[in-house]
């Protein structure tokens, strides 16, 4: 037996994620450009009812091409930033189309994604000073109206499984330091947390985890930013932390700044990692190496 066969056992046996070894650093050209040749998935609007907030919210649930009622299927929280609502993504980043465009290379495991207002208060638009005290408030609010009103009408209305292993969250900039704050907080609600460029309502890891190996208990924790963003200090002091207490995860840092060039790029590789078998020191090494 030859030493690349050898080699290619050996990393089928140690339980890495074989489609880490050709992961692209950066999403290719078209990523996020509509093919109309091939299949596509469906965004609808719902509403459900916020006993936290005493009113009526509104989300987007993205459906994968080939939806089937019938069928099972995990389920990705998407949280938009600051300045956003539960259409920012949609009109900004294009979900729906990176991901249709995986599906379409099969690149991804079929997933449900939902896109909430992540402002949890009864007027939730984006507008006035969103830097407010009640509205960055309203941020940390969320995590109850997500536990506790979000995710059981989503399971209720759709097919979703509800064991912590088929339920990522993952946000940008306001919404990364929700997904950390709220995936890290409740391991045992999420098994796969996703933070892109995190803002300052990160929490300071010691309060995050104040137990690191529980973090061990997650099947991906990724964190990403930018080189050029002046975030960067509240994913760095995460993944030091992390790494400080030998906490497996991906600590990805990418050529661009504060935005949603970055943004897209991270949902593509990122979310060609969730609900499958990941080695995540391999993939770092991967996505570090030039």
């Amino acid at each position: 037996m030859n030493k690349s066969v050898i080699l290619a056992l050996g990393l089928v046996l140690s339980g890495i994620f074989v489609s880490a070894q050709t992961l692209d650093k950066q999403a290719p050209q078209g990523f996020d450009v509509e093919n109309a040749a091939i299949s596509h998935g469906k965004i609808d609007t719902i509403q459900y009812s916020s006993k936290t907030v005493g009113t009526t919210r509104k989300a987007l649930v993205y459906t994968p091409p080939g939806f089937k009622k019938g069928e099972k299927y995990p389920v990705l929280y998407l949280l938009h930033g600051i300045g956003g609502d539960e259409k920012e993504w949609f009109n900004q980043g294009k979900p729906n189309i990176i991901l249709d465009n995986l599906y379409a290379q099969g690149k991804l495991q079929p997933m449900i994604v939902v896109l909430p207002n992540g402002r949890a208060m009864k007027d939730d638009r984006a507008t006035g000073n969103i830097m407010g005290q009640d509205k960055v408030e309203a941020f940390a609010t969320f995590e109850k109206d997500l536990l506790n009103d979000l995710i059981p009408f989503v399971e209720k209305k759709y097919p979703v499984k509800k064991n912590r292993t088929d339920r990522a969250i993952a946000g940008l900039s306001m919404g990364g330091g929700q997904t950390l704050n709220f995936g890290l907080g409740n391991i045992n609600k999420f098994a796969w947390v996703g933070a892109f460029s995190a803002a300052p309502n990160t929490k300071e890891p010691q309060v995050l985890l104040p137990d690191p190996s529980k973090a061990k208990e997650l099947k991906l924790l990724w964190i990403s930013c930018a080189d050029q963003d002046r975030l960067m200090p509240f994913s760095k002091r995460t993944s030091d932390y992390l790494t400080d207490h030998k906490i497996p995860h991906i600590f990805y840092v990418e050529p661009g700044g504060h935005d949603f060039k970055v943004w897209k790029n991270d949902l593509y590789l990122f979310s060609q990692l969730l609900f499958k078998p990941v080695n995540q020191e391999e993939v770092n090494r991967i996505l570090k190496s030039q």
